[in-house]
């Protein structure tokens, strides 16, 4: 699956506009479920993203078609649970100069250069959470 940036911060909409996105590329990929490792980030435990995974789940069991949507949530604190931080810390290595900031397109496609993924268009925030 490509690489998707969001422009902004990750808030509920644009983490809800992502998942949607996922679970469509993994329907076209034949797959049935997406299973989420998230940490107690405000945007993966808000009532929105919660809410929004329990109709969407329900909308896939209803139509008997579609990607539902798991959520393993690791306990508070236990970043050494999370498999990908070790890989933000050798990525983060890679990808950044300590003489300059990138831009937002030179950081893009190092980071996918990095996970060996295709470039997408970023998610946009929408202005009124922004």
């Amino acid at each position: 699956m490509a690489a998707r940036f969001v422009d902004g911060r990750p808030v509920g909409e644009v983490t809800t506009a992502f998942l949607k996105w996922s679970c469509e590329k993994l329907e076209h990929l034949g797959k049935k479920a997406l299973l989420l490792m998230w940490d107690n980030a405000p945007w993966h435990v808000s009532h929105y993203v919660r809410g929004w995974i329990a109709d969407h789940n329900r909308t896939v069991k209803q139509e008997r078609k579609g990607v539902r949507v798991v959520v393993c949530c690791l306990p508070i604190k236990s970043p050494w649970l999370n498999p990908i931080e070790p890989k933000w810390v050798h990525a983060k290595r890679r990808v950044l100069e300590p003489n300059r900031l990138l831009t937002a397109r030179e950081l893009a496609q190092r980071v996918c250069a990095s996970f060996s993924c295709q470039y997408e268009q970023h998610l946009a925030v929408p202005k009124k959470v922004a």
